[in-house]
């Protein structure tokens, strides 16, 4: 009998898990705000350029070149990810939704070119949950590659 009320546990709590990864809706703290990100909360599910802390801190992308080829690419990049879909693109202003492929969750990624740095600062978290499984920090790196390969193109 106890082992039933375990099962039945874990699928109330599985179902309970994807009805929420559904129906999370887009944070109210995305975008730039005097060219910073919202700062990541004490979860580790959130990584950013722009952290002050290790826990959160990934370094920016390397970039070069005017903020239309830049960004056009960066969303090449981006959509050649498992699960990607960007939603928003304006100036040197990137908004992407990853949706995990089994339960659905969302993770967002938010980029900003600083033309004059040569850098694309970078921001990655999770709708919810508090651990990621350094799912955010992968993803950065994923792209770190990926753009560098397809950024040779750019003129």
């Amino acid at each position: 009998m106890t082992y039933k009320l375990i099962i039945l546990s874990v699928l109330i709590l599985l179902a309970t898990l994807f009805i929420s990864a559904c129906s999370t809706s887009k944070p109210n703290n995305l975008g730039i705000k005097n060219g910073k990100f919202a700062a990541c909360p004490k979860s580790p599910n959130c990584v950013s350029s722009q952290a002050i802390d290790e826990k959160h801190k990934v370094f920016p992308l390397s970039a070069h070149g005017d903020i239309e080829n830049v960004m056009i690419k960066l969303a090449e990049s981006i959509e050649q990810m498992n699960g990607a879909k960007v939603v928003e693109r304006e100036g040197p202003y990137l908004h992407a939704e990853f949706t995990s492929s089994i339960m659905k969750f969302v993770d967002d990624l938010e980029c900003f070119y600083e033309e004059d740095k040569s850098e694309i600062q970078v921001r990655s978290a999770s709708r919810i949950g508090y651990s990621d499984f350094s799912a955010n920090k992968n993803r950065i790196e994923k792209l770190r590659k990926k753009f560098a390969a397809i950024a040779r193109t750019i003129k």
